[in-house]
Order: C-alpha cells, then structure tokens, then sequence
C-alpha cells in the first residue's frame, strides 16, 4: 500500500550507496556510473527519496536538476518495491513539489516507464521537433 511509504526531499536521509548500486547496475541510463559521478550528481540537484515508514529503508529514489525551472531525472524505484504505485506517487511528489515555483514544464525521458508517469500527468511532447540534443541519443 502506497500509504506505508513516505516521501523526503532531505538529502541526509538518502541512502547513497543504494542509490548508486541501482543506478550503476540496474539503470539502462545509468549503467557503470561510477559512485564519485553518482555523488556529484547528488550534490548539484533535488534529490527524493521514497521510505517504507515500517522499516525506513529506501525504496525509491528520483533526482531533479533544476534552477526551480525544468528537468526531471534518475526516477528510480527497488525491483522488490514496484507494482505499488511507488514509482508514481514520487513522481506525483516531485511534481508538487516543484509546484510554489511556477515551473512551466517538467521534462524527462523514458524507454520503459510512460505509464508510470502519465498517471502524473506526464504525456508526450506536443512539438518534438523543436528540441535538440547534443550527445548520446
């Protein structure tokens, strides 16, 4: 049940090495991460964290980079912990989170997940032919 977990922005209580382990092993976006990476990438975001309030283990993990503007990244939810509607209340939580600050839009990208975050509100670009990368595709 989905009321059994809580939801922190309070980057002490996440638990790194967790987060590293699934990013870097378990994320097709973030496979082979390294931890000091991983760590930087704490460092300069908003950071979420979903806890089991039995327990107090982290379940979930989600990482905004954001100047309080746009971007969402690193949604992350333990192979034990899916199929709860964890993945989606977090995503719900970061979004109102961000809410006070009038972002005008949240972005992010999925292969796998557009289910999950559409029952977030979350669809399709409108216009996707306006945006551009540079990188890895």
């Amino acid at each position: 049940m989905i009321d059994t977990y809580e939801f922190s922005s309070d980057p002490a209580r996440l638990d790194r090495a967790a987060v590293h382990h699934w990013l870097s092993t378990d994320a097709y976006w973030a496979a082979g991460r390294s931890r000091e990476t991983q760590d930087r990438a704490i460092a300069g975001s908003l950071s979420f964290g979903a806890y089991d309030t039995r327990t107090g283990a982290q379940v979930a993990y989600a990482r905004v980079v954001t100047d309080r503007v746009t971007w969402l990244c690193d949604v992350y939810v333990a192979r034990e912990a899916r199929g709860q509607g964890i993945g989606t209340a977090l995503v719900t939580a970061v979004r109102d989170h961000l809410a006070p600050y009038e972002v005008r839009r949240i972005l992010l990208a999925t292969a796998d997940a557009h289910e999950v975050y559409g029952k977030a509100g979350f669809h399709p670009l409108a216009n996707p032919g306006k945006w551009m990368a540079y990188g890895r595709q």
